[in-house]
Parts: structure tokens; sequence; C-alpha cells
């Protein structure tokens, strides 16, 4: 690289149930340097070597897009890093999280990157992984949420999840997730409304933040020429009060983060009223409101959360052309995970036939 030359970066990864892990991950990556290339693995490399995804490549291209720190997404990277990859796209280095990743033949999938002095590593993020996500919704108990005592099924649940039958993964254990204003401010943009632009707020859970919110932001953010977007965010009790069951499956600091990470949202409030306020449109000097095609449930006392908004003439509805919802991405990967588990059940079965076979052959 020349003294003047942009250091690029690159990232690789399945980005299956894109979280604020994976962000954190991309924003320390871009860090280093200063563009950055995420490689984003097809649905049959995915499937070959792990299992079939949740999302098809479509939506997990558009969900790492929507990543504020990704400069250039590469559709169809290779499953295994390379070299050449690395020289394809111009990059210095290639970046990872400190835990590891193998091949179907159990080989270490950045040896070659490694050994010429092209890999480097940044901190994983603790209190959180898909395998932990998947566990929250097929447990159905609310002991995830930020302002419920932990509950002794959700307990015991984060004491086995993730041991193999030789105890324990480090990486795919679950700690809790500590928030700090630190990481907030890693994520937040730090930019302040400017004279001329337009103010618009949205509103809602954002829960397990998916491509059907992406859509939505991304035709809010279009219907300005100046937008400022501000995302409200209803605090855990509140949101499980209109989608009960054991919604949300991220709580607020969880959700919080993953909006944060998206490159549509200027501002996130974090707990924001049901009902939007005249106080909330003062305060925050609002143009526009906004709501997607969802159904609005009405507040406590039956009225609508929309009331002020309508009245000032300033909501309008956007459809985002998805009908992706959070409840259809929760059966989605539990039917997944399910046919996932089940599989890997038979593959063990089939393994210890094959040893029981071998020790008799042994005894004979």
């Amino acid at each position: 690289a020349g003294p003047n030359r942009p250091v690029r970066v690159w990232c690789d990864g399945c980005y299956d149930m894109v979280h604020y892990g994976h962000s954190n991950q991309l924003r320390q990556a871009r860090a280093m340097g200063d563009y950055l290339i995420v490689g984003v693995h097809t649905d049959e490399e995915i499937a070959k070597h792990k299992g079939p995804p949740v999302f098809t490549q479509e939506e997990r291209y558009k969900m790492v897009q929507a990543i504020k720190w990704v400069d250039e997404i590469a559709p169809g990277a290779p499953y295994v890093t390379t070299l050449e990859t690395l020289d394809k796209y111009n990059c210095d280095f290639c970046v990872h999280g400190d835990d590891i990743t193998l091949t179907i033949d159990g080989k270490d999938t950045y040896e070659e990157v490694k050994m010429a002095g092209r890999y480097r590593e940044c901190k994983r993020t603790q209190g959180v992984s898909t395998t932990d996500l998947v566990g929250r919704m097929l447990l159905m108990t609310k002991a995830h949420h930020s302002n419920i005592d932990e509950d002794l099924d959700y307990r015991k649940h984060t004491d086995n999840f993730g041991k193999g039958p030789k105890g324990h993964s480090p990486w795919t254990g679950v700690s809790q997730f500590l928030q700090t204003s630190q990481k907030i401010i890693q994520f937040a943009s730090g930019k302040e409304p400017q004279p001329g632009d337009t103010i618009i707020y949205v509103a809602g859970a954002f829960d397990l933040f998916h491509t059907g919110h992406v859509d939505f932001l991304e035709k809010v953010h279009q219907l300005a020429e100046k937008p400022y977007v501000i995302a409200g965010l209803h605090f855990d009790q509140e949101v499980n009060r209109y989608k009960g069951k054991n919604y949300p499956i991220m709580n607020i600091h969880e959700r919080t983060l993953s909006v944060l990470a998206c490159r549509y949202v200027s501002e996130v409030v974090i707990g924001a009223p049901y009902a939007v306020t005249a106080d909330l449109l003062d305060h925050f000097k609002v143009t526009l409101v906004c709501h997607g095609m969802t159904e609005v449930v009405p507040d406590k006392d039956g009225s609508d959360p929309y009331k002020e908004p309508k009245r000032r003439g300033i909501f309008q509805l956007v459809d985002s052309g998805s009908n992706l919802t959070t409840d259809l991405i929760v059966q989605r990967i539990i039917k997944n995970r399910l046919e996932f588990e089940a599989r890997n059940q038979k593959k063990e079965a089939k393994e210890l036939a094959v040893l029981e076979a071998m020790k008799r052959l042994e005894e004979k």
C-alpha cells in the first residue's frame, strides 16, 4: 500500500441471523482501516458446511449492507478465506473474531491468511450468540427481559446451552449481556439534527432486528432530502403487553444496539412512551411520524397511540413492501433449529454405532 492508499479490510461469514455481536465485529474491523468489504456466503456454501441457513442469501446480503460500518458487500464469497480472495478485492488483511471456524474436514478456515500475516483479530462480543437467541425462542419464558427476575428454566437453559457431549464450548455458551454507556457511544452516530433536516419519528419493538425492519427504515429514510430518523424503542414490559408470549426475544439494551447499527437510523429513544405524545413531538421537533403496515394495538386505555401526530396532520403509513415479521422469523428459526438438531442427533447416533461395532470387533 502506498502512503496515501486507503487501507482496505475484509470480513466474511454466513451472517445468517445478524445480531449486534456481528455488527460489533464489523465496527471493530472498520476501525482498523478505511474501507470495509464484507463477504457473504451463498446458501449453497453454507448448506454444505453447516446446514441450510434460516435466511436466504438475498435477505442476508441486505442485512449486512444495512450495517453502517460496511462500505461494500461481496456476495457469494467462498467459505474459506484465501489470499486469492483478499487480492481480488484488493484488501490488505482480513479480520475475524477470536473464536475458531472450522471447515467440514476440521481445518482452521483462516490458516492460509494467518501464515501470510494478513489476519487480524477482534474481540468477540460478550453476552450474545445466535445459539442463545434461539434458546430464548424455544423456551417461551420471559427471563431474558431486562426487568424480570431470572426464572429457573432460563437459568437451567443457560447452564446447559452450548455444552457439547464433552462439556462446555466457550463460544456458544451464554453469558448475560451487560449494557454499558461505552457500548452505546461506540454504536451511536453522535450526529445532532442539522438545520434543514426532516426529523422523522418511528416507534416499535424492533425485536430481532431483521430485513422487514430494514426495508421499512430505508423507505422512511427515502421520504426526505435530508432525513434524520429517530427510532423510539418500547420497554420490554410494554412490548410484552402488546405482543404477549415471550416477546420481546431481545431485551431493551440489545434492541438499542441492533437499531443503532442500522445506517438509516440517526438516534434511538431508549424506552419510548407507547403513545406518541405532544411532549415527545415538541421535544424532538418532529416533522413526520411513520408507521408500517402492521396492526396498531391500542394503548392501555384503549386510545390510539398515534392520535396526536394524526391531529397535527404529520402521520404517514409507509409500506415497506416486506411481509416479514418477528413472529415469522421466530417460526422459521425454530423449524430450522429443530431440523438441525434432529440431523445432528442422527449423525451422533451413527458415529456411536460405528464406535460400538469397532469395540465389539476388538473384544473378539
